[in-house]
């Protein structure tokens, strides 16, 4: 009898400390589950916060960057001709001085702009976000009823045609000055093709859109008609035109369809610019009158130094390095989009001397001059 109530017991007893372990397991999980749900929860709720403080940020971003027009106005002395820069189809520009000394360049958009305010304002904040040694530096911006002003850094040295197709002023630029600024507006566009938070095709790239430090390093200027690109994409069209001819890329001018190899084309052009010293226009050369494209092919097939700025023909140092660049800028605007290089290739072409190139085929020629700017 004792032995059996012993046995009893022990049941009860193995009974109760599984009932206790089944609770206890039971309470660790529901507390797990309930620990989680609350987490969540508070994540959610950071996430929520870190949201706003993000628009927050944006807004105070924005705000930051906006000039009080009656500021700007006195700075450049009420948009006074005396402080014309230099005018385009977007606006002119106009320098200025503001109150703590600092030297700006304003330009003063178009009043028939079709963009609203908010688009405005997402591409001014874009513009400012994009920080490259070779791009020029943008300030802020202006708002008041019609008026659009932007307000970028002052470059003293201005634009490169202003040096470039000077007959005295480019005595200047010796061969290493002009393939520093070969190569860093190289740099530049790569940035915007590549490196930048989105891709960016500039559309408009000419030797008077690159400004000169004091240094004479280049910088790519005027993001007026730039065109944004998610990574993913690589092309675009378009029924309104807009741009320079000369640098114009054919598919572009002719069928408005434009891709980062629309830059790299106008690139191509501007680096026989330089090497040349002459204008992507008819010229006359000997007792016949060609473009600059065709002349420079036909010198390169020739094996000839023709196509070369006489004042870089004493460098005779350097004149290997000055027919590779004329051949990478044959290679640039090849009619063929598929043709032409990346500017990641381009600016590795310039870095590594002993990398072969490609044979270029004929470029393109069409052109009716680098100064017709169009809008349409």
């Amino acid at each position: 009898m004792t032995h059996k109530c012993k046995s009893s017991n022990k049941a009860r007893t193995v009974t109760i400390i599984i009932i206790i372990v089944i609770v206890t397991v039971i309470i660790i999980i529901v507390s797990i589950v309930i620990f989680v749900k609350l987490m969540r929860r508070r994540d959610k709720k950071e996430m929520s916060l870190t949201n706003v403080e993000s628009e927050t940020m944006e807004v105070k971003n924005i705000e930051s960057l906006k000039y009080n027009f009656s500021i700007v106005r006195a700075a450049t002395n009420c948009f006074c001709e005396n402080n014309k820069l230099g005018q385009g189809g977007f606006g002119v520009v106009y320098k200025g001085k503001l109150g703590d000394g600092r030297e700006i360049a304003v330009k003063r958009l178009s009043k028939d702009s079709r963009q609203g305010d908010i688009e405005f304002k997402n591409e001014v904040l874009l513009v400012a976000k994009l920080q490259h040694r070779n791009l020029v530096k943008l300030y802020g911006f202006s708002l008041e009823g019609s008026e659009r002003l932007l307000i970028y850094e002052f470059l003293q040295n201005g634009s490169l045609d202003k040096f470039i197709f000077d007959p005295t002023k480019r005595l200047l630029l010796n061969w290493q000055k002009r393939f520093t600024i070969i190569k860093g507006i190289a740099k530049g566009l790569l940035y915007l093709h590549e490196d930048s938070r989105l891709k960016i095709i500039h559309r408009d790239l000419k030797a008077s859109n690159i400004l000169l430090d004091t240094e004479m390093n280049p910088k790519i200027a005027d993001f007026g008609i730039v065109r944004l690109f998610n990574h993913e994409e690589t092309q675009g069209n378009t029924g309104r035109i807009v741009g320079t001819y000369g640098y114009m890329a054919p598919e572009y001018a002719r069928h408005g369809h434009f891709s980062a190899k629309s830059d790299v084309y106008s690139f191509g052009v501007l680096v026989l610019e330089i090497v040349t010293g002459q204008k992507n226009q008819r010229f006359h050369n000997a007792e016949i009158t060609e473009h600059l494209l065709s002349f420079a092919w036909n010198s390169w097939q020739n094996g000839t130094t023709d196509l070369i700025d006489p004042a870089l023909k004493a460098e005779s140092n350097s004149l290997n390095e000055i027919m590779r660049s004329v051949h990478i800028g044959l290679l640039c605007v090849q009619e063929n989009v598929r043709d032409r290089p990346t500017m990641s290739s381009v600016v590795n072409m310039f870095n590594s001397p002993s990398l072969s190139l490609l044979v270029p085929s004929e470029p393109a020629n069409f052109s009716t001059g680098p100064d017709t700017s169009i809008d349409k």
